[in-house]
């Protein structure tokens, strides 16, 4: 029995996608090693990356736009000036790889069923893959954001104590860092590795408050600037003062938390009271109607 023509056509575009996804799967496997390097639980399927980034270098990409010029500082902000460059292609390879090995899956599934809403869901999947991936930066600097603002109340705390002690800014900022793991302390430590490698520290305190993004963060670096601009004079008593008014600012957004999570609660319990009504009031009004 011969195929509809709206069936052949479908086939036939599948046909071309796919062999287009295997010359550059093996076009891009030049491209491998830029790949291995990679963590595969950030990076899920980094071996077939080089299949998008062959697709990117095919078109000549320069990665020059306002969409690249955005993504850009995001990358810089996660992995540093170093990488950027690096990071940046890594993200578009892994974005366009996705989505075209969704496309192509969806046409060989619609080669076994027949089925367009099938197809239409995994083309859907594909553009939501493109997008979700190009995104993915600027939810990981968000999240590293509300990470490093759960811990900045305790390290401004912890060093305006030791500055206001008599212990110089660069000591007291080294014992900091030491404390823990956790993001804000990791870039602490970024810091003391600039300054330990010929960085002044009033440039190595502007890069720490340009990488942490964090308003209040900045505000914290800016305020360490001009302190040493003024020779630590009264830097202790402004540490001191900023911290109490990030604890301040800390309290104020648990308790607007804490508002939001009961205010997320109201729902389900409306739906319980509505439920229980139901249960009572269906049983009186259908013994009245006996």
């Amino acid at each position: 029995m011969a195929l509809p023509i709206r069936d052949m056509a479908i086939l036939a575009i599948g046909i071309v996608l796919l062999l287009v996804w295997l010359f550059l799967f093996f076009y891009g496997k030049k491209y491998g090693q830029l790949f291995v390097s990679l963590d595969e639980k950030e990076y899920p399927l980094c071996q077939i990356y080089s299949t998008g980034y062959a697709f990117w270098e095919l078109a000549g990409k320069t990665y020059k736009n306002k969409k690249d010029r955005k993504l850009r500082q995001q990358v810089e902000i996660l992995y540093g000036k170093k990488y950027t460059e690096f990071y940046l292609r890594v993200i578009y390879a892994q974005k366009m790889t996705y989505a075209m090995l969704l496309v192509v899956v969806a046409f060989i599934v619609y080669g076994l069923t027949q089925d367009l809403t099938i197809m239409g869901v995994m083309l859907l999947f594909a553009g939501l893959a493109y997008y979700y991936y190009g995104s993915n930066a600027e939810q990981k600097i968000q999240k590293r954001s509300e990470e490093m603002m759960g811990d900045f109340a305790d390290a401004l705390s912890e060093l305006a104590l030791l500055t206001n002690a008599g212990m110089m800014l660069r000591e007291a900022w080294e014992t900091v860092a030491s404390d823990r793991e956790d993001i804000l302390y990791q870039e602490m430590r970024r810091s003391l590795e600039d300054m330990n490698n010929g960085v002044s520290e009033m440039e190595a305190m502007r890069r720490f408050g340009n990488r942490c993004v964090v308003p209040e963060i900045r505000k914290f670096s800016s305020t360490i600037i001009q302190g040493l601009e003024k020779g630590n004079a009264d830097l202790s008593i402004t540490l001191q003062q900023q911290s109490r008014e990030v604890w301040e600012a800390r309290k104020q957004d648990v308790r607007r938390k804490g508002e939001k999570a009961a205010g997320k609660l109201l729902a389900p319990m409306a739906v319980m009271f509505i439920g229980v009504l139901i249960m009572v009031i269906v049983p009186v009004f259908t013994n009245l109607g006996m």
